[in-house]
C-alpha cells in the first residue's frame, strides 16, 4: 500500500501556534497530529475543570483549527489530536460547532474511556493511557477529525497507521515501528534540531516540525517539509528516541517496542530511515496517571552580594527559623553564582532559594511572606530578593499506577454517534528487563585529557513522575567503545552529586551508541510539586555534558 505521511504540529500545550498552518501548507501530508498533553498539563486542565465543568480541553487547538480547518479539508488531511484532555466529547462538540459556523463539512469523532477519576477519590484527574486502535476505528469509519483524551503520545501515529495499512493487534513488529516513529514525532521540533546538544550543526533559529513517511512493514523515514528551518539527522532522531524512556523495552498499551533493535541511517538530506524495530506483546496492565493537589507552596530567592556569602545565608536562615518551624517541608538551596572581584553587581551575587510546602496555605503564605519582607531593613547587608514572595499557590502531585486492562473501557465514538467498544488485546507479556547486551572492546590505552564529556557526547533528559532519565549518545564507533566502559552508573553518580544517594539504573543501547540512565526519585513528587531547581530535569543532561573527566585524546 502507499506511504502514509504523518506530521506533527504540536509537542505540548503552548507550542508554536502557527505550526498547524505551516504543516498544512508546507508540503504533502495525509494525517496531521497534535500532542497537547503532559503530566503537568493534566493537572492544569483538572484545575480548569474545577472552575468550569465544561472545560478540561486544550482551547488553543480550537483557535488553531479556526484558521486551518478549511485548509485541512481542501488538502484532504485528517487531524488526530489528544487535545481533548479531560473532556474529549466536549472538544469534539466544540469542533462541530466551529465547523458549522465556518460552513465546512467535517466528520468529527472522539475516543473515550480513559477517565478513571471516579474510581480514585481525592484525585483531581486519573486517566489511563489508551492505545491507537480507538483512533483507527474512528478513521476507518470516515472521520476527518479525531479527538482523544489521554492516549499514549505514540498512539497518535499508531492509530492512523493501523487504519491505513489494516494492521491487526498482533502485528507487533509493524506496530512497534509506528510506536518508534510516533515517539520521534511527539515532541515536535525536538526531532528537527530543537533542544539538541549539537545545535550548532545547523540553523535552528526556527526549526520546522517533523513528519514521518510510514510504510506497511513498519519502517519509516523521519523528515520535515522542504524549506523549513532546523535539520534532521541521525543525532536529532537518536536524541528524541532516548527522551523520557527507561529500558530497552518501551511498553505501551498496543505493543512493547524494543528500542535496542532500532537501526537508524541517514537517507539523504534531512531524512533518517528507521528500521529493524521488533515488537512484543504489551503488558497485562495499563498505566494510569493520577494527579492530585498536594497542598500549597511558596518561594523566595534572596540575593547575597559580595563578601561573606555563607555567613549572610546563615543569617537569613536563622532569622526565618522561628516562622519556618510550623512548615511541613522546607528546602534551602544556595547557588554560588558569585565570582571574586566581579566586574558587575550581578556576577558578584549568589542566590539563596527558599521553597516551602504545606497543606495550610496560611502557613506558607502571608505568614512567611510577612516574615521575609520584614527583613528588608533588618537583614544582611545589601538585602534584596528577586521578587516579592506571594500568598502561597497550590501545587500538584503526580503518581503513576497500573490497573488490569479489563478495568478500562476503551470506546470509539464515531462521527455518526455510534459507540464502538474497542476490543482489548488477547495476548500480553509481563514486562521484564532485557539482559545486559555485550559491550564493545575497550579502546586501547593512550593519552587522555581532562575535558567536558559534551565534547564527544550528546545528551537529552526529561521527567517521568518523580524519576528523571538522561540519554547519552556518541557519534562514532570509537567513542562508543570508550563511553560504554567509562560512563558506568557509579561514574554517573560521581558526576551528578544529586544522584549519589539515589538508585541509578543504566541501560545500554548499542545500536544507537547510547546509554540511558534512569535516576529514581530525583524529582520528588514530580514536576507539579516543583521541588527542584529544574523540576522537569530538562537540563540535567546538559549539566552532565559540562562535567569534566579523562577523555582519550584520540576522540578530541
Amino acid at each position: 500500500m502507499s506511504v502514509l505521511r504523518v506530521g506533527n504540529a504540536s509537542g505540548f500545550y503552548g507550542d508554536r501556534f502557527d505550526a498547524m498552518r505551516e504543516m498544512l501548507t508546507g508540503g504533502p501530508l495525509d494525517v496531521l497530529t497534535g500532542d497537547y498533553l503532559a503530566e503537568l498539563t493534566m493537572l492544569i486542565l483538572g484545575r480548569d475543570r474545577l472552575k468550569d465543568p465544561g472545560a478540561g480541553y486544550a482551547r488553543t487547538f480550537l483557535r488553531q483549527l479556526e484558521e486551518c480547518l478549511g485548509l485541512a479539508r481542501e488538502r484532504g488531511v485528517r487531524i488526530v489530536t489528544n487535545a481533548g484532555g479531560l473532556n474529549p466529547a466536549g472538544l469534539a462538540d466544540a469542533v462541530r460547532v466551529l465547523a458549522d459556523r465556518l460552513g465546512i463539512p467535517v466528520r468529527v469523532a472522539h475516543v473515550e474511556g480513559d477517565d478513571l477519576t471516579a474510581a480514585h477519590p481525592g484525585a483531581l484527574a486519573a486517566h489511563a493511557y489508551l492505545g491507537g486502535f480507538g483512533i483507527a476505528e474512528c478513521l476507518r469509519a470516515g472521520a476527518d477529525v479525531v479527538v482523544t483524551g489521554r492516549v499514549t503520545d505514540a498512539a497518535l501515529v499508531t492509530g492512523p497507521a493501523a487504519a491505513h495499512f489494516g494492521w491487526g493487534p498482533t502485528e507487533y513488529d509493524r506496530l512497534a515501528g509506528a510506536v518508534v516513529a510516533g515517539h520521534v514525532l511527539e515532541c515536535g521540533a525536538q526531532a528537527t534540531g530543537g533542544n539538541y546538544s549539537f545545535f550548532q550543526d545547523g540553523d535552528v533559529r526556527r526549526p520546522g516540525f517533523p513528519l514521518a513517511e510510514l510504510h506497511a512493514d513498519g519502517t519509516s523515514v523521519v523528515t520535515k517539509h522542504d524549506g523549513t528551518g532546523g535539520f534532521v539527522d541521525v543525532g536529532t532522531v537518536t536524541a528524541q528516541l532516548l527522551y523520557e524512556t527507561h529500558g530497552a523495552r518501551y511498553a505501551g498499551p498496543d505493543v512493547t517496542a524494543r528500542l535496542d533493535t532500532v537501526r537508524l541511517s541517514q537517507d539523504g538530506p534531512d531524512r533518517v530511515r528507521v528500521e529493524g524495530v521488533r515488537g512484543e506483546a504489551p503488558p497485562p496492565t495499563l498505566k494510569v496517571g493520577l494527579n492530585r493537589l498536594g497542598g500549597f507552596r511558596n518561594e523566595v530567592a534572596f540575593v547575597l552580594t559580595g563578601l561573606d556569602v555563607e555567613a549572610k545565608a546563615a543569617l537569613v536562615r536563622a532569622q526565618l527559623e522561628p516562622v519556618l518551624g510550623r512548615v511541613a517541608d522546607v528546602r534551602w538551596d544556595l547557588a554560588r553564582t558569585d565570582r571574586p572581584d566581579a566586574a558587575t553587581e550581578e556576577t558578584a551575587s549568589a542566590l539563596l532559594r527558599l521553597v516551602v510546602r504545606d497543606a495550610d496555605q496560611q502557613v506558607v503564605g502571608r505568614a512567611l511572606s510577612g516574615a521575609a519582607v520584614e527583613l528588608a531593613l533588618a537583614g544582611y547587608p545589601g538585602f534584596h530578593v528577586l521578587a516579592p514572595p506571594g500568598k502561597g499557590a497550590p501545587y500538584g502531585v503526580f503518581d503513576a499506577l497500573h490497573v488490569p486492562r479489563n478495568t478500562v473501557a476503551h470506546v470509539a465514538v464515531r462521527h455518526d454517534g455510534r459507540r464502538v467498544p474497542v476490543p482489548d488485546v488477547q495476548d500480553t507479556a509481563v514486562l521484564r528487563a532485557v539482559p545486559e547486551p555485550p559491550l564493545p572492546r575497550p579502546l586501547p590505552p593512550g593519552p587522555v585529557r581532562r575535558a567536558p564529556l559534551g565534547l564527544v557526547a550528546g545528551a537529552r533528559s526529561g521527567d517521568k513522575g518523580g524519576d528523571a532519565n538522561v540519554g547519552v549518545w556518541v557519534r562514532t564507533d570509537d567513542a562508543w567503545r570508550w563511553l560504554a566502559h567509562e560512563l558506568t552508573a557509579e561514574r554517573f553518580r560521581e558526576l551528578i552529586p544529586e544522584a549519589r544517594d539515589l538508585p541509578v539504573v543504566r541501560h545500554p543501547l548499542p545500536n544507537l551508541r547510547a546509554l540511558n540512565f534512569v535516576v529514581e526519585g530525583i524529582l520528588g513528587e514530580g514536576v507539579a510539586a516543583q521541588a527542584r531547581f529544574d523540576p522537569q530535569a530538562k537540563a540535567l543532561g546538559e549539566w552532565l555534558r559540562a562535567r569534566h573527566l579523562d577523555i582519550p585524546e584520540a576522540l578530541l
